[in-house]
């Protein structure tokens, strides 16, 4: 069985040869792993580990296209930019994280209509269409299934305002909110269209949408279908009306917002970020007949690099939750360098040895 022929199964929840994989990595961890020789220069992940998924992230969603970023502040270890959303963030130069928030220029109605919304356009040059025909020919040679990749609406909206200020406006003034959700959405539809229409289709779409933090998602239930679910439902029923299946990414605890995911239409729900509060097993009793899964792995069982609590780990979930055949391993995060290659391997291996249907 091919990947490709493996993962549309397990999105539609059918009987496969085994469990899929694939996997995220900061930056840092992929270098390392070259210089110490397990890696050959040049080789990519995918290939290295027989991943079953190619993703390409095509679009540039910010604002205003020809801003140049301006550096406000630099240090030995960070750095201070004003981007073209208007955003001021701070990154660390040593190793890849996620940037501090310091300040934004949009901070309600006024300044989303002023600075951003007229901006807001289907540019053409917003497509990197050479990464999306390159990564779609790869992902055909190789087989494996190939994925546009992009942010959706949530995570269009807090680069520009903030979480702060964007949960202020959907309690405080949701039309304005409502109104960025729309925009944001009919942009991708527009892009969407532009790109397909002269690149041809993916075999799927994956959108990410960090929609939880620990313990608590950003928004209520109710307040996700009132706001954030018209878009879901319909940048994905654009997507299943071509025969796509959707992958939704959200890291934190967005277990509340499951129900919502599921009328929206997502196929598979990806990291489910453990230390965050979610629980793979849980969801899998609860939806496993309608929803598959990526992740849930906890990825701080690899930080020891100790075998036994890996294998526990694994051991404890994967004959489970293949059970509905709509399984794919993966982290519940990402794989920092502090995890040696030898324990990834190790639990690539001892993964699909327990994800084995025959």
């Amino acid at each position: 069985m091919t990947s490709i022929e493996r993962m549309q199964r397990i999105l539609a929840r059918k009987p496969v040869d085994r469990i899929g994989l694939f996997e995220h990595f900061w930056g840092d961890t992929l270098s390392e792993w070259t210089a110490q020789g397990h890696i050959e220069a040049g080789t990519s992940l995918e290939d290295h580990f027989g991943f079953d998924i190619q993703n390409a992230w095509p679009f540039n969603m910010v604002a205003r296209l020809d801003y140049e970023p301006e550096v406000v502040e630099e240090t030995e270890e960070t750095i201070l930019t004003r981007d073209g959303n208007g955003a001021l963030l701070r990154q660390h130069k040593q190793h890849d994280s996620t940037p501090e928030h310091v300040d934004f220029l949009v901070q309600d109605r006024a300044g989303w209509e002023e600075h951003i919304k007229p901006f807001l356009t289907p540019d053409p040059r917003r497509i990197a269409r050479e990464t999306y025909r390159d990564t779609r020919r790869l992902a055909a040679e190789k087989q494996r299934l190939f994925c546009w990749a992009g942010v959706n609406v949530f995570e269009m909206m807090h680069p520009v305002c903030g979480h702060e200020y964007m949960l202020m406006g959907m309690a405080m003034d949701p039309d304005w909110v409502k109104d960025m959700v729309a925009t944001y959405a009919q942009l991708t539809l527009d892009l969407m269209d532009m790109l397909f229409e002269e690149e041809g289709l993916p075999d799927a779409i994956w959108f990410y949408e960090d929609m939880g933090f620990k313990g608590r998602p950003f928004v209520s239930l109710d307040m996700y279908r009132e706001i954030i679910q018209p878009a879901h439902k319909a940048t994905i029923e654009y997507a299943h009306a071509r025969g796509l299946p959707v992958i939704m990414h959200s890291c934190g605890y967005v277990a509340p917002l499951v129900p919502g995911m599921i009328e929206a239409g997502v196929d598979c729900l990806q990291v489910i970020e453990v230390k965050a509060g979610m629980d793979l097993l849980e969801l899998y009793r609860d939806y496993g007949d309608r929803l598959s899964f990526m992740g849930g792995m906890d990825v701080r069982t690899l930080y020891g690099n100790n075998r036994d609590t890996v294998r526990r780990e694994l051991e404890a979930k994967i004959p489970v939750v293949k059970g509905n055949f709509g399984y794919t391993l993966h982290s519940d995060h990402s794989i920092p360098n502090q995890v040696s290659y030898e324990t990834y391997r190790y639990f690539v291996d001892l993964g699909l040895s327990l994800g084995s249907y025959t």
